[in-house]
């Protein structure tokens, strides 16, 4: 059984701008490496169209029908958001890929999927287009999950950025435990460690906000010491990963200093995860990474884990992020956690 690797040249043809960040030449670094050197135990799969009511679990149907009325056109929706003439055609697949991964994965048809997909997501609230993102693909992607009847679905982020779309779809539920490491302070300026869930969703968010410098002995830390052990008590179904590489030590629109070996690894601990408790179901889906030759690095390393290869280990060393870890710790201590077990 085959790691699935979702992709299509339409992604390609989403260009929000010159000198946009957000360029189509992140995919094609991408592509060009895996599709030259292809990484054993791949496949690649042509990710279908998101349907209007996948888009709509999340978005609801005015925001779609805004977002799709936008066919063929460039429009810029805030400072940082645009589209073309190719982008709702690549939002679309986008989040169709992220659909289908999960399907294959839930059917027992692959073993783990990583969505290739641009324009990127997380950032993307229920009616509000932001930060490069038009559909939040990961949170369609746990829709989707719970849809085909899925009650615990774990969704980890470790984009630079605060995944601020994922957690507001999500805060107030307990069918997703979100989990978010990102640069503090940074865009969107979300992401508190005492923003902990709200209602049936205490507890069911935790944020770990960051200082700058941190490498991979700290996300090692934070993960070894905080996400992981939560992640076992939650016992999720299906694990899904906002995987951004733009922390990165030479990733331009941030300070932080993960190498490629560190997002190995940490791909590697969620892994474990999903072997422990859901049979290896576990989808990435690509948000942020703006080195190109680091994204690239980046991407096959966790490619590779999905295929079996062993992972760097974890090495916990919190020198930078011993008091954000301390503090995230005890926000969460002080939420009422009603973890859901089978």
């Amino acid at each position: 059984m085959a790691t699935l690797l979702f992709y299509d040249d339409a992604y390609l043809r989403h260009d929000p701008g010159s000198r946009h960040p957000e360029s189509p030449g992140r995919l094609e670094a991408i592509w060009r490496d895996l599709s030259g050197h292809p990484v054993a135990g791949t496949e690649v799969a042509t990710p279908p169209r998101a349907t209007e009511e996948q888009l709509a679990r999340i978005h609801g149907e005015a925001y779609v029908r805004e977002i799709l009325g936008l066919q063929g056109r460039r429009v810029r929706l805030d400072p940082d958001t645009a589209t073309s003439a190719g982008s709702i055609d690549a939002a679309v697949l986008a989040a169709g890929a992220a659909c289908e991964a999960v399907r294959r994965v839930l059917d027992g048809s692959a073993q783990g999927a990583f969505a290739l997909v641009r324009p990127p997501g997380h950032h993307a609230e229920a009616t509000r287009a932001m930060g490069f993102c038009l559909f939040n693909n990961v949170a369609i992607a746990a829709a989707e999950a719970h849809a085909r009847g899925l009650s615990r679905v774990l969704c980890v982020d470790w984009d630079v950025h605060h995944g601020n779309g994922t957690q507001h779809s999500f805060y107030a539920r307990s069918d997703l435990f979100f989990m978010s490491t990102h640069q503090w302070p940074l865009y969107p300026g979300t992401g508190h460690e005492s923003e902990t869930g709200a209602g049936p969703g205490a507890g069911y968010t935790v944020n770990v906000p960051l200082p700058a410098g941190c490498g991979d002995e700290d996300y090692a830390a934070v993960f070894a010491d905080l996400l992981l052990p939560l992640a076992d008590e939650y016992k999720p179904e299906l694990v899904l990963v906002s995987a951004g590489f733009d922390a990165h030590q030479d990733d331009p629109l941030a300070g932080m200093a993960v190498t490629s070996d560190g997002f190995a690894a940490l791909c590697g601990a969620v892994k474990a995860v999903a072997d422990r408790h859901c049979k290896d179901r576990l989808v990435l889906t690509l948000e942020g990474g703006y080195d190109l030759p680091a994204l690239a690095r980046s991407v096959r390393g966790c490619v590779e884990v999905l295929a079996g290869a062993t992972a760097p280990p974890l090495r916990p060393e919190p020198s930078r992020a011993k008091d954000a870890l301390a503090r995230s710790r005890a926000a969460h201590g002080s939420t009422r956690f009603r973890a859901a077990h089978p």
